[in-house]
């Protein structure tokens, strides 16, 4: 079994892969849209993956505000749940990713990427964050 996740944007699409132990997640690629709302080629993109990857759930980040309420963002990616369960019949996890963007930035900026570069792999990094956070947490609660 493998799990992908998802780091939703504006414009991009973050996405990681698990290892088959769902121990470790790795990221794939950042799919890119030309408008925010032009969602078709995204979700086909989406689906190839998971054919290629043998995917059998999701892990979607979800932008909670800070104090824990529900913005458009977060709006959105509820939206975007919807519409992946529909087209995949695969089980879609929302998953807290509040400052997980800016970790990937942090990790990038420490790693000497290139501020020009950074956004071909923020995304991607991102999804790795929100993806490897869940798989820890399902190993926590294997050992409990």
């Amino acid at each position: 079994m493998k799990i992908m996740g998802l780091d939703l944007g504006t414009k991009t699409v973050g996405v990681a892969i698990s290892d088959p132990l769902l121990i470790t997640a790795q990221p794939i690629e950042t799919i890119t849209r030309k408008e925010e709302n032009k969602l078709r080629q995204t979700l086909a993109r989406i689906e190839a993956l998971i054919e290629e990857h043998e995917v059998e759930k999701i892990v979607l980040g979800y932008p909670k505000n800070m104090n824990d309420s529900i913005g458009p963002r977060a709006l959105f990616s509820e939206e975007f749940k919807d519409k992946l369960e529909r087209r995949t019949g695969l089980e879609v996890i929302l998953w807290d990713e509040r400052l997980t963007t800016v970790a990937a930035d942090e990790v990038l900026i420490e790693s000497k990427v290139r501020r020009e570069n950074r956004k071909k792999y923020v995304d991607q990094i991102a999804a790795v964050f929100i993806l490897q956070e869940y798989l820890d947490s399902i190993a926590n609660k294997k050992e409990d």
